[in-house]
């Protein structure tokens, strides 16, 4: 069941080091050699925003990808989807 709190934590259990894992690659591949032993707060926004903006399109490709090969269940199983509030 989905949690009501603004938390950070993955959706699905034993995500999280698959994420950082996911997050090194993509810290790598925009230049940001180190990034699990840099002080976030010593970067611009806009260097922790390539990241996380970069993991996002990467993860929409992804799932863009699936949908057209089919894989409807699988992106459907993926995760909660919240409702709006009324």
């Amino acid at each position: 069941m989905p949690s009501n709190n603004s938390s950070n934590e993955p959706v699905k259990r034993g995500a999280e080091s698959a994420l950082n894992r996911f997050k090194m690659e993509v810290a790598s591949e925009v230049g940001l050699a180190n990034y699990d032993q840099i002080d976030k707060g010593s970067l611009t926004s806009r260097q922790n925003g390539y990241v996380g903006g970069n993991m996002t399109k990467k993860m929409v490709a992804f799932a863009e990808q699936a949908l057209q090969q089919g894989q409807d269940a699988a992106i459907g199983n993926s995760a909660y989807t919240e409702q709006p509030k009324a």
